[in-house]
């Protein structure tokens, strides 16, 4: 049996004193079946003119009054249309035909307020609404969407056909073990990797998905180290600045971009985005990528100094400095590293599972391009400068992610005072 029927997706058409309502509107979805029809409201409000008709969807990229993202509405509106659809066919199977009321109990059965029950999806579909939603919403950089994606890869690896009702702590502590061994991760990353689930998650409750495990609660015991903060010190500095390029004169403007943050702080992705337009009054003001704070760096003599090397040459968006891809200017960081001999052993100490592992290595190998940012900051602190000044600077919203470096920059406070020692 076969039950002819038609689904339709539209905004309701009310007027007020004779003028048709345009803003947050409802969406509705009608049911023709049987010689009579079906209105349901979807739970989802928009304007008319962000409503595409003919495609019965929110136009990409436009969001509503409660900032709920068209992706996330078109998605609700689809599984509404597919749970009716297999009411319909539930029905057929049994030769009846539901009656008006039945099938909107039917709904109502099916739905959780407005929207399809978790149990009922599977959890990667949910994970690429997130992706979507979060990601406009926030403004993800391509590095953000990038980790997430990482993100999704490993929990698929994990398990294909992961669900919702599949949470528990059994698991949670099966996908790390998972990660350790398959993936052979450090309980660094691990944390890491966790604390990004508990967030994918955490949106998931908040739109009214139906988690029943307290995944909040989930904090298995790995054993960690302290990270140790690689900088350059003075010594260093002078000496990346002195070292003959010879023939790699393509180190020359990693060289200048990574002291560039070594005496402003900038991270590099606001490296990367600086224009001249930035550079105001002797000071560079600019919205961070990350955090999206507007902050005010005053240029030094030596940060003034690279601006102005590089004034007169023409680069593609009016930016201000030649920084080239993050990945490829690590690379070069190490090579320069290595030619100006920053050689200190570095040991490297971290936990797999259980087991802990030392690695020592020349320090040219540990330098990225956080190492500018880190570098400003303790050179800062060990100068005098006040931490308030510093976080400023930097953009830090409180001590706690300071105080590794105020720690740095006691311990070299008190070895510079044993140069008296020398007096």
């Amino acid at each position: 049996m076969t039950i002819k029927r038609k689904i339709t997706i539209a905004i309701e058409k009310r007027k007020k004193d004779g003028v048709l309502i345009t803003e947050n509107v409802p969406i509705r979805a009608r049911v023709v079946y049987n010689g009579g029809r079906v209105e349901l409201f979807t739970g989802y409000r928009i304007d008319a003119s962000k409503w595409d008709e003919a495609k019965e969807k929110v136009r990409n990229g436009c969001t509503n009054k409660l900032k709920q993202s068209s992706s996330e509405i078109n998605t609700a509106i689809q599984e509404l249309s597919t749970t009716i659809d297999r009411i319909f066919k539930e029905y057929e199977l049994k030769n009846e035909v539901p009656s008006f009321e039945l099938l909107k109990d039917e709904i109502k059965r099916y739905s959780d307020k407005q929207t399809i029950s978790a149990t009922e999806k599977n959890l990667f579909t949910a994970f690429d609404e997130f992706v979507k939603s979060s990601g406009k919403r926030n403004d993800w950089t391509t590095a953000t969407y990038t980790k997430f994606n990482t993100v999704r890869s490993h929990l698929f690896s994990f398990k294909s056909n992961f669900q919702f009702t599949d949470i528990n702590e059994k698991t949670l502590l099966d996908y790390v073990s998972f990660l350790r061994i398959e993936k052979q991760m450090r309980n660094s990353t691990i944390e890491k990797q966790i604390s990004f689930v508990k967030w994918f998650l955490k949106w998931c409750k908040n739109n009214n998905y139906t988690i029943t495990y307290n995944f909040e609660e989930f904090k298995p015991k790995l054993k960690e180290t302290s990270k140790k903060i690689i900088f350059l010190t003075q010594e260093e500095i002078e000496q990346i600045k002195s070292t003959d390029l010879g023939t790699k004169s393509y180190l020359e403007r990693v060289r200048d971009v990574l002291l560039f943050c070594c005496y402003t702080g900038l991270r590099y992705s606001d490296a990367f985005s600086l224009t001249r337009h930035d550079i105001k009054n002797d000071a560079i003001e600019f919205v961070t990528k990350k955090t999206n704070d507007m902050l005010r760096v005053e240029l030094n003599k030596h940060s003034r100094a690279i601006l102005e090397k590089y004034k007169d040459v023409p680069f593609e968006k009016g930016k201000a400095l030649p920084v080239i891809s993050n990945q490829k200017m690590n690379d070069y960081i190490k090579e320069l590293g290595e030619l100006a001999e920053i050689n200190e052993p570095i040991r490297e100490t971290y936990y797999v599972g259980n087991e802990r592992i030392d690695e020592v290595k020349p320090k040219y190998e540990h330098l990225s391009t956080h190492v500018g940012r880190r570098t400003f900051i303790c050179t800062a602190l060990s100068l005098g400068i006040p931490v308030q000044v510093v976080m400023k600077w930097t953009g830090h919203s409180d001590y706690k992610s300071m105080k590794p470096y105020i720690d740095v920059a006691d311990t070299i406070k008190a070895n510079a005072m044993t140069k008296f020692d020398m007096i």
